[in-house]
């Protein structure tokens, strides 16, 4: 049973809810995208199960004619049992999303699933003439040379700083030099991107520059931020760009909610907040 508490970061447990959510979304002008929780699947049938049940989510967004896209995560789908497994079910949702003309995202894990993730978005990109998204790290010390070579892939590219704990000869340890990195990427992609550009942030620093990144280039952007965090600043961000929420769903949210109270100060302060006002 979802807590109270987690409600401010997880949209719901069953897929009903999950559309609920993005329903009201979309009545604030904020448009909607759906993660099922689940990853580092060691099972085929967990890999299997989850993919019939994103092809299922495809068809209801479709059916409810919601402004609503899909985020996958590649070890959710098969990639710790093995590329295949994850290329097949990849497949799957993707031809399903062309079908119902329901956007992609394909999540970006820790570094070492980077090339096969990278691999597997350009050859969907292509092959759906942009109907796929993938996301890149700033705090990589790779992603500059990866970003370059995705500057003329169709599809959409998601810029984040990054969460996973990499080892540092592969990533910047320093938050200065990651903000860094993310800020450079973000200027390079206004200038060579035609596609589209997806700015995953909270930050008020960074939605400022990006703002300014926007007046002196034809671009087109848009804003991603997490169920729980700035609710206020995405409805008010949504009155002028567009906006994304991405939300998080199913029975398998307990390690997701603790991950992100644990992550920021503020989210903790949150909840304690959402706790004592009932």
């Amino acid at each position: 049973m979802l807590l109270p508490i987690a409600r401010n970061f997880v949209a719901a447990e069953e897929p009903s809810g999950a559309l609920s959510h993005v329903k009201s979304l979309n009545e604030d002008g904020i448009n909607g995208i759906l993660n099922l929780l689940g990853e580092h699947y060691d099972e085929p049938s967990e890999a299997t199960a989850d993919a019939d049940t994103y092809i299922e989510l495809i068809e209801a967004i479709d059916d409810a004619d919601l402004d609503c896209c899909v985020s996958v995560k590649p070890s959710q789908i098969g990639l710790d049992i093995g590329d295949g497994v994850f290329r097949t079910h990849l497949e799957r949702i993707v031809t399903a999303g062309v079908e119902h003309d329901v956007f992609v995202w394909i999540d970006m894990e820790d570094y070492t699933t980077t090339d096969v993730t990278l691999d597997a978005f350009e050859h969907h990109a292509h092959e759906t003439d942009g109907n796929v998204g993938v996301c890149v790290q700033a705090n990589l010390k790779r992603t500059r040379e990866d970003v370059e070579r995705l500057a003329d892939v169709p599809g959409k590219v998601r810029f984040v700083k990054g969460a996973y704990d990499e080892p540092a000869d592969v990533s910047y340890k320093k938050k200065e030099q990651v903000n860094e990195s993310y800020r450079e990427l973000l200027a390079f992609a206004f200038e060579a991107f035609d596609d589209g550009i997806a700015v995953g942030s909270h930050d008020p620093d960074v939605i400022e520059y990006v703002e300014g990144l926007s007046e002196t280039h034809d671009t087109p952007f848009e804003f991603q931020l997490l169920m729980g965090v700035r609710e206020d600043a995405q409805r008010e961000l949504a009155a002028e760009y567009d906006v994304y929420q991405y939300a998080p769903y199913g029975p398998k949210w307990l390690s997701y909610f603790y991950r992100r109270v644990r992550e920021r100060k503020e989210n903790a302060l949150f909840a304690l907040r959402a706790v004592l006002t009932g």
